[in-house]
């Protein structure tokens, strides 16, 4: 037993050897012979998006809620085919609501009375070919759709230009360190240290819901235009 206890109470100092190295690994403040200079930097980058998502709907009404199920079902069916038949890929398609309501009738002093159901059943559809969007459109109205909204345009990989933007805040933050230091007679001797603040993703532009008809023929079509992203960059650097 004293074997066992003297070997517990080695333990308990050895692994307070072992950690103390861990425990000593604490961030250390750097002390700067010089000026520390801090400067907040943003880099841009403009791009063309392209990616368009669109929210198609059928909204159906019958005198009975089975009846408004399955006009809806046809029409849906019909309009997703539309789409499908637009080469859209089934990864792209995807359903976002489905619902089945009541439709009341109000009179003074009376309760309400049923009077049918209204059907609705939504998707969204992703564009990869912004400019087939339009055309696909068009073609969902005569398969069925009734209801329209969006687009929401955006970048697919937006990475690469995030990229491109950290090295035009780099850029800047050098440039800007350089006036400062030009203008108080020092020289930048060294960047003490680089953090990355916020990055502004494209925002996507509202439009406001559509109701559109069969028999209204319109040659739909979206502009992509460009949008904006950017990102900010802390750097620290010592002037001598």
């Amino acid at each position: 037993m004293g074997d066992i206890m003297s070997k517990l109470g080695l333990a308990a100092p050895l692994a307070l050897a072992l950690m103390s190295p861990a425990a000593a690994q604490e961030p250390v403040a750097q002390t700067l012979a010089g000026t520390r200079l801090d400067i907040v930097a943003t880099g841009e980058v403009n791009a063309v998006p392209d990616i368009a998502t669109i929210g198609a709907g059928v909204v159906t009404q019958a005198p009975t809620a089975a009846a408004a199920m399955s006009d809806n079902a046809r029409r849906t069916a019909a309009t997703v085919a539309a789409i499908r038949k637009a080469g859209v890929a089934d990864r792209d398609i995807q359903t976002t609501s489905i619902s089945l309501s009541p439709q009341y009738k109000y009179a003074d002093n009376q309760p309400p009375v049923i009077t049918g159901y209204q059907a609705s059943n939504r998707v969204s559809v992703r564009f990869r070919d912004i400019r087939a969007a339009g055309p696909i459109l068009d073609s969902l109205v005569a398969a069925g759709a009734n209801q329209i909204d969006g687009p929401t345009l955006s970048i697919d990989k937006p990475e690469p230009l995030l990229d491109q933007a950290r090295r035009k805040a780099i850029a800047t933050a050098r440039e800007r360190a350089a006036l400062y230091a030009g203008a108080t007679g020092l020289r930048i001797k060294r960047i003490v240290a680089i953090s990355e603040g916020s990055y502004e993703a494209p925002m996507p532009r509202p439009v406001p819901m559509m109701m559109m008809r069969k028999e209204a023929a319109a040659d739909s079509s979206i502009e992509a235009g460009e949008q904006r992203v950017a990102i900010s960059v802390s750097v620290t650097f010592e002037l001598e």
